[in-house]
């Protein structure tokens, strides 16, 4: 069941939003402040945040900004205002969806189920392996200390060491796979990006297989 944190000071809005949501199958959480709604969040996890604007002790712009400083939760938010200016403002902060009130519920709803399809697709294309945790859709990769920023041959290069985890594979062999069979570089070409891998995701992750090449070995 998807879970869903409606932070919003008009209680009738969200009285009819829990009711609505509900009957479709949504575990609902109030919050009827900024301050109330950050401390609700971050008690447990939530699928989809309905966020307005405008919102007494602490502003819907200062939450969704550390919402998204944290998290890739999915916030839609919620305003009276019509202004274009608010709506480019807050999709370059991070928003996800913006819908003016008064709004059809069942529109909401649609842009909600949306949201949560993309959300759980992206989950999905996530693949944990060794301590990396790499998401093949938005390529991130990440480890225990942190994101690994990797260049887009990087990115690559580890991708198809993991679809041949363990597997000795040959520089010709990798400059061809990942690089192209019209590509003109030579053996130096891999050596420097494995270098490079080794210090990004650790230096035992992949193994130098004498008279061969490369194999990943997580």
């Amino acid at each position: 069941m998807n879970r869903i944190l409606i932070i919003d000071d008009e209680e009738q809005i969200r009285n009819i939003l829990r009711i609505y949501l509900v009957k479709e199958g949504y575990e609902v959480t109030e919050a009827e402040d900024g301050e109330e709604g950050l401390k609700v969040f971050y008690e447990k996890p939530f699928d989809l945040i309905l966020l307005d604007v405008m919102l007494p002790k602490k502003d819907g712009w200062s939450i969704l900004r550390e919402v998204k400083k944290y998290t890739k939760t999915p916030v839609i938010m919620l305003t009276a205002r019509d202004e274009i200016e608010d709506e480019i403002f807050g999709f370059e902060i991070g928003a996800d969806d913006y819908i003016t009130k008064p709004f059809n519920n069942k529109v909401l709803l649609a842009r909600i189920k949306a949201l949560l399809k993309k959300t759980n697709m992206l989950i999905e294309s996530s693949i944990e392996i060794g301590e990396l945790i790499i998401n093949d859709s938005s390529h991130y990769v990440a480890n225990l200390t942190g994101e690994i920023d990797l260049a887009p041959k990087e990115y690559e290069l580890l991708m198809y060491l993991i679809k041949n985890n363990r597997i000795a594979l040959s520089r010709e062999k990798l400059l061809n796979e990942v690089w192209g069979y019209d590509f003109y570089g030579d053996d130096r070409t891999i050596d420097a990006h494995i270098k490079n891998l080794r210090k990004k995701i650790g230096k035992k992750a992949i193994k130098t297989v004498r008279g061969i090449g490369y194999k990943l070995d997580l």
